[in-house]
């Protein structure tokens, strides 16, 4: 016995054994996929290493840049990925990880998700995914229906009819709300008379055809930021995006938006499509979308809603008042990896009038024929999964019924949670949830009375110490590892618009339990009389007594 490592060969027999034969039941990547199978949660605990290594040294792991030039065995790289990837991957499935739109799955989706990897369909033409066809076309007409709730005879004439599309499957938002803005630019600009259309002749000559001095899509503020990047490659120019306004619940203001729009029409700038939010990334707010339909027809434009996060509120009977004119949109964004519980990624838009994705059809001799059933013709992605088969058995498996009880529980949790946060003296809410998303930050019962009767300047000095505190937890509770909630900056009205560092909270884990909540906000409380942070903490006691002191004789004499 030498001792001697065995190593991997490169063979034309090791390549047939690599593409046929499974992995012995005792190796190690058989029995990570028996642990995974019989206990996904347990696994993933066990394995995901709680506290935070940081990234720069993570980087140690993955700096060799040379393609190894001999093999190693599948059991090697699948210990080596245990040990260095999955280790340090985020535990995006706890029930205390509630600062992201990322949640736990249902368990059949792994078993399924194998299936879908198996077969590896390529949806951008039927030679390569057959019967996955028509299951994607039959998921975008269930969703088409859950928005715009078209009788029978619509999906009967519409959902299979090769010449048209009611919407494309996407790798997510992004790619979605690129998308409805593509069919928008397009359609703002058709055919006519001696111009052949914005897509065969493009912008600079579209603009000058119709006698416009730019095109815009106008949204509020709270829009998400794949809007920019749509603006940006679409040739219109970050700048083109145009935000307006909110109101104290971070609702675009209908008011504003009109005036926005009679501007850009003074300007010669054509409103090209307006934007409504359903659902901000931010605060979880609905705009008013019945209000914004009305105004997107006035001025001619595209109107499209962003439901990425909020579209599966139709689903509730109890909440889904709260999207009340979505139906009147041209195009309807959804993310499925976010409240459809899908895995990463994918996402859809559908749009009202089947014809509407002809504005950008596209077709190639070799694939996607002109007349064929490929729905690669009027996708933005060619080569993509049959992501369509987990959405298909989410809406199966789940139904109606089951979507709806996990969208009630998560608005009823975030409304619990705003609660036990306003219970607390120590905490302040800084947005109320109107889906399952809050706002809020440790702020002392003394601060919060200096804030309420502070002038500008004083709330400015008593916000920016806040702002430090709150990075710190925020910070420091993640490096932990045992919770998890995000941060992000608004300007609420009564501080002054001034930009104010909040804990961000998105309960759409249906594991979450009111415990797990409780338990968040003690590791808070604990960590606001850190070492670290007790001198940040004391000069913001001091400013809110000096606030409290010089305010008592003005009350007095009130």
């Amino acid at each position: 016995m030498t001792g001697k490592k065995k190593s991997a060969q490169a063979s034309v027999e090791a390549m047939y054994r690599v593409f046929t034969v499974p992995e012995a039941p005792e190796s190690t990547l058989s029995r990570i996929d028996q642990n995974i199978s019989r206990n996904l949660a347990g696994f993933l605990q066990e394995h995901i290493v709680a506290v935070e290594r940081d990234l720069s040294d993570v980087e140690k792991d993955f700096s060799d840049y040379s393609i190894p030039e001999k093999p190693v065995f599948v059991s090697e790289q699948a210990q080596f990925l245990l040990d260095k990837l999955v280790a340090n991957s985020v535990h995006t499935a706890s029930p205390a990880f509630i600062g992201h739109m990322t949640s736990a799955l249902p368990y059949f989706m792994l078993p399924l998700s194998k299936i879908m990897i198996a077969l590896n369909q390529n949806l951008v033409k039927t030679e390569t995914s057959k019967a996955f066809t028509p299951m994607e076309r039959q998921v975008l007409g269930m969703i088409h229906r859950l928005v715009y709730q078209e009788d029978g005879a619509f999906y009967r004439k519409w959902m299979h009819d090769p010449r048209y599309a009611l919407g494309a499957m996407c790798s997510g938002g992004t790619v979605a709300n690129l998308t409805a803005l593509w069919v928008a630019r397009n359609r703002a600009f058709p055919a006519e008379g001696s111009f052949r259309g914005l897509h065969q002749e493009g912008l600079f000559r579209a603009l000058k055809y119709y006698g416009y001095e730019g095109a815009a899509i106008v949204v509020s503020r709270r829009g998400h930021y794949s809007l920019r990047k749509a603006a940006d490659v679409l040739g219109l120019g970050r700048e083109s995006l145009i935000p307006v306004d909110t109101d104290d619940e971070n609702r675009i203001n209908t008011d504003a938006l009109r005036d926005k729009c009679l501007e850009l029409q003074r300007q010669k700038i054509k409103v090209m499509a307006i934007c409504g939010v359903a659902g901000t990334t931010e605060t979880g707010n609905v705009d008013p979308l019945d209000a914004m339909a009305d105004i997107a027809r006035e001025f001619g434009a595209h109107f499209h809603v962003d439901a990425a996060w909020g579209g599966p509120t139709l689903f509730s009977r109890t909440y889904k008042h709260l999207l009340r004119g979505i139906e009147k949109a041209d195009s309807v964004t959804f993310d499925a990896h976010k409240q459809l519980y899908v895995p990463m990624g994918v996402g859809l838009v559908v749009f009202r009038d089947p014809s509407l994705a002809s504005a950008v059809e596209h077709h190639a001799q070799y694939i996607i024929r002109k007349g064929s059933r490929d729905l690669g013709s009027t996708t933005l992605e060619g080569s993509r999964p049959g992501m369509s088969m987990l959405i298909h058995s989410g809406l199966k498996i789940l139904a109606r019924e089951g979507y709806e009880i996990l969208i009630d529980q998560g608005i009823d949790k975030a409304k619990t949670f705003a609660e036990m946060i306003e219970a607390e003296p120590d905490f302040e809410l800084v947005t109320r949830p109107e889906l399952n998303i809050l706002t809020y930050r440790y702020c002392p019962e003394n601060v919060q009375e200096a804030l309420a009767c502070a002038d500008p300047l004083q709330a400015e000095k008593l916000n920016t110490c806040l702002n430090r505190i709150t990075k710190f937890i925020q910070k420091t509770q993640r490096e932990r590892g045992k919770a998890f909630v995000s941060r992000t900056r608004l300007e609420p009205a009564r501080y002054y618009n001034f930009p104010c560092i909040v804990f961000r909270v998105v309960l759409a884990n249906p594991l979450t339990t009111k415990e797990i909540l409780a338990d968040i906000l003690s590791e808070q409380r604990e960590l606001s009389r850190d070492e670290g942070i007790e001198d940040e903490i004391s000069i913001l006691h001091q400013m809110a007594d000096a606030v409290l002191k010089q305010a008592a004789p003005n009350a007095r004499q009130a």
